[in-house]
């Protein structure tokens, strides 16, 4: 039994762990940050308008 859920575990962690998952996250939080920035901009009414939340392409 420890054998197998051991196995699962690492079976999910080689799953989970590739690198265009954690590109994607990074790209996802990076614009998510862009976004609350540009809110609280407008909000204080600061802030240049430009928009830059281009996410790059690998």
């Amino acid at each position: 039994m420890k054998l197998t859920s051991c196995a699962l575990f690492a079976l999910a962690a080689l799953i989970t762990s590739s690198c265009n998952t954690f590109i994607g996250v990074g790209r996802d939080m990076r614009i998510a940050g862009e976004g609350m920035e540009k809110v609280a901009n407008k909000a204080s009414g600061g802030g240049s308008g430009d928009d830059v939340s281009g996410a790059p392409v690998y």
